[in-house]
């Protein structure tokens, strides 16, 4: 047992992402830029952390430079950690939803590939009902001019991403607030959600 202890506090804390508790819930987003989603879902009351990763690919632990070469089937992520009794799935989604381009399919703003898309990760059955009828509920609202490509996936295996990764907006507010502005997501979000239907 103290080997592992050992062993387990010396990896990079990047590596050694908290568990939720069984009263705490997990919800999987990807919205481009796994800075600006973290910073997103950070503003909400309830959510009680995130963590920065990788998602739906078939390579074990890999690193930002092999997800962001694109290939290897990973899209940027956030793991969001939930007090269920403060805010539910369907609020997560409801959040979720303007912080994304739902109708881009080439990735998120600024940010281009695959591996930039949009998605919902579900972790259980009631939770993928959920979020298709979320999906559903906005494309019949009238609210978007164009078809929803935002992908509703099974949660696989998510690695938290690097520790430089986590907490960025915080960490590093002056960076964070030129990468966004200059990536024009914030404007764009403008666009997709205040444009008036014909």
């Amino acid at each position: 047992m103290k080997y592992f202890l050992a062993v387990l506090m010396s990896l990079p804390t990047w590596l050694v992402a908290a568990e939720p508790t069984a009263e705490q819930g997990v919800a999987i987003f990807a919205g481009g830029c796994f800075w600006c989603t973290e910073a997103d879902f950070d503003k909400i009351p309830g959510v009680i952390s995130t963590t920065s990763g990788y998602i739906g690919g078939d390579l074990e632990r890999p690193t930002y430079e092999q997800v962001s070469r694109g290939g290897t089937g990973h899209l940027e992520a956030v793991k969001v950690v939930f007090d269920p009794e403060k805010i539910g799935y369907s609020g997560l989604l409801e959040a979720y939803w303007p912080t994304v381009d739902p109708v881009d399919a080439g990735g998120q703003f600024c940010d281009r590939g695959y591996h930039y898309r949009s998605a919902i990760f579900y972790m259980d059955d009631n939770q993928r009902l959920l979020a298709e009828a979320s999906k559903r509920a906005l494309a019949s609202s009238g609210r978007l001019v164009a078809e929803i490509t935002t992908l509703i996936l099974p949660g696989t295996s998510f690695w938290p991403a690097e520790e430089y990764h986590q907490n960025y907006a915080k960490r590093n507010p002056l960076r964070y607030n030129y990468y966004r502005s200059r990536c024009g997501r914030d404007q764009r979000l403008e666009e997709v959600w205040n444009q008036q239907t014909p």
